[in-house]
Parts: C-alpha cells; structure tokens; sequence
C-alpha cells in the first residue's frame, strides 16, 4: 500500500522519534526543516500552575516557523511534524491535550502504552493519521482493529521505552497481515539502517538517540557528551525505572551508585506517566539510549546529522546497485 501522502516526498523516509523531556520545539523545527518528520511528546510541553497553556503556545510557534519557512522555500518544504500522546491511565492531561491537538490540526498523531479509539477519532476528525507504537505483533493487531493508520515496530535495541524482539522478526510478523504504514525503531543511527528497514518490509526508519546529541537536544551537556562516548555494550535493559522494560546509558545508573548488572525488577503496576509522579532523586539523571549510538562521534546541529544520515543513506542505495549479478547468490544459480 502507498504510503499517506503526508509521508511522502520526505527528503529521508525517517522519523525523528519523541523524547522524554529532550524534545522541544527547537529540535522538531530543525528535523522537519532539514526534511524528515519531527516529533515531542505533549507531555514535554510541562505547565505550572496558572501559566498559559504552553502546549498551544508550543504547537502555535512550530505551525508559524514551519509556515513561513515553507513560504520562503516553495521548492524545499519542510516536513510535517507529530505530536506524542502516553494513552495511559497516569496522563491526566490526555483528554485536555487531545483538545488542543484537534485544534490546531496537528498532521500526524504518535501514540503509545495503550490503544483507543478516540483518539484515532481525534486525529482524523481534522485530517491527521495515527501511528501507533508496538513492540510485538499482538499490540500491532490491537492498535490496528481500534483505527490506527500504521505502526511504528520498536524492536530491540531502541531507546527509552523498548521491546526485546528482532526487527527481522517483528517487522515479518507484522508485514504477514499489514501492508500499510510501518516504520521501524531501532538502533536506527545510520542511513545504512533506514535502507535495511526498508530491505526487510517497513517503509522508513524512527531514529531517537542519535538526536539526543544535538545542539538543539534539551538534554544535559553531560548527557549529549556520553551519547558520543558509548556504544553498544554501554546499554542495559531494564524496566525499574519507569515499570516498562527500556534501554539506558549503564554510566549515567552507575554514576547514581547503582550497579547496572545488577538491577532490581519493577512492579508493572507501579508504573505512572502523569506529571506528578516521584521517583528517587538518584535516578533523576538516569537516561536513557538505544543501542545505536557507536554511530554518534559529535554534538552536532539536528540539520548536520540529518545531513550525514543522508549521506550514508544515498551510498547505501548505491552500494547495493553497483552489486552486480556475479556478486549476488541467485536460487536457480544464474
């Protein structure tokens, strides 16, 4: 199935994914500008009370920037943006924010830990489309019987808040009954990623990590400087800090004075999203990181990474197209 036509004629079939408290307007304007959907969560828009509604204010501003860069730049517009809703019992903003959403007619709808109706209903009562993040087949099912357009897989290895299954196994599974939208998280760092994403079924990429270490990333220096300096073998997997099994930086647990090997199991039941849940003070600089992040060397402006992502995407295609006949193993042995 062709892919919606808000995703397409994207410079780079990827999505910058939302993070927890790292992304701002700054960051999505930046993505969307240099060509591949940007993303935030809501719940990142964060209020005191009797302050203005900083959600709007935040939506106001991205749809104003996009706008006039789009004016200034008829043949390079930028991409669309997406707005993050946690559709769980904790957010109790949930409702008041999907208000805001319909309002301002926000163009696609992220949403995770939990599938509803109404809130596909929302998106698509002005236009929108919903992807609805999964980490195995039978949630991908659920999300697409209650009226999400398409899915994002979050296989092992994704940042934050991920699942343990292979991508080829995911992304297989998935693509058995699915044909429409699909996008794969991952270890998404490279451009090299994104063409093996869309090598084994999806249709682009969902990047986060590697946007962590970014000028425009409201994350600690400390932070953006250890994305640049782990790897692979630097992630633990884990669901004691949040209640939901996800990958974090091994240094920023161990510098809490935890050992990272050796991590207690959460209560599911305890998990809470709503903005006024507490956690000891020791984790509060626990962060988070997929497992792609070898690939990320500098802090960078979001435009220069998307520029190297590119790059590497644009030589991975034609790496491939320069694999001749006598290099590839054919079955009938041609």
């Amino acid at each position: 199935m062709a892919l919606p036509p808000i995703l397409q004629n994207l410079r780079l079939p990827l999505i910058g994914s939302p993070l927890f408290i790292i992304s701002n307007p700054d960051l999505v304007i930046a993505q969307c500008k240099a060509g591949i959907v940007g993303s935030f969560p809501a719940l990142n828009a964060r209020e005191a009370e009797g302050e203005p509604i900083e959600l709007e204010r935040w939506l106001i501003r991205i749809t104003e920037e996009l706008d006039r860069h789009n004016q200034a730049n008829p043949d390079q517009p930028a991409a669309p943006f997406a707005v993050n809703q946690i559709v769980h019992r904790s957010n109790g903003r949930l409702e008041r924010d999907l208000e805001i959403c319909v309002k301002h007619k926000v163009p696609i709808w992220i949403t995770s830990l939990g599938a509803r109706v109404e809130v596909n209903e929302a998106a698509h009562s002005v236009g929108g489309i919903t992807l609805h993040d999964v980490i195995d087949n039978r949630f991908a099912k659920k999300a697409i019987e209650k009226g999400a357009d398409g899915l994002i897989a979050v296989a092992a290895g994704a940042g934050g808040h991920a699942g343990s299954l292979s991508p080829l196994a995911l992304i297989q599974e998935i693509r058995s009954w699915f044909d429409g939208p699909l996008f794969l998280s991952g270890a998404i760092a490279k451009g090299d990623s994104i063409l093996a994403a869309q090598a084994m079924g999806a249709d682009g990429g969902y990047m986060g990590s590697a946007f962590i270490a970014t000028e425009e990333a409201n994350a600690d220096q400390r932070y953006k400087e250890m994305i640049t300096e782990s790897g692979a073998s630097d992630i633990v997997y884990s669901n004691l800090f949040t209640g939901v099994w996800g990958n974090y930086l091994k240094p920023s647990i161990a510098a809490a004075g935890m050992d990272p090997e050796a991590l207690e199991r959460s209560d599911p039941s305890a998990m809470n999203f709503g903005e006024g849940r507490e956690k000891p003070k020791s984790w509060k600089e626990i962060w988070g990181s997929g497992q792609g992040i070898g690939a990320v060397q500098d802090v960078v402006p979001a435009a220069a990474l998307i520029d190297r992502v590119a790059r590497e995407y644009e030589a991975a295609v034609k790496r491939l197209q320069a694999q001749t006949a006598p290099h590839l193993w054919h079955p009938d042995g041609a």
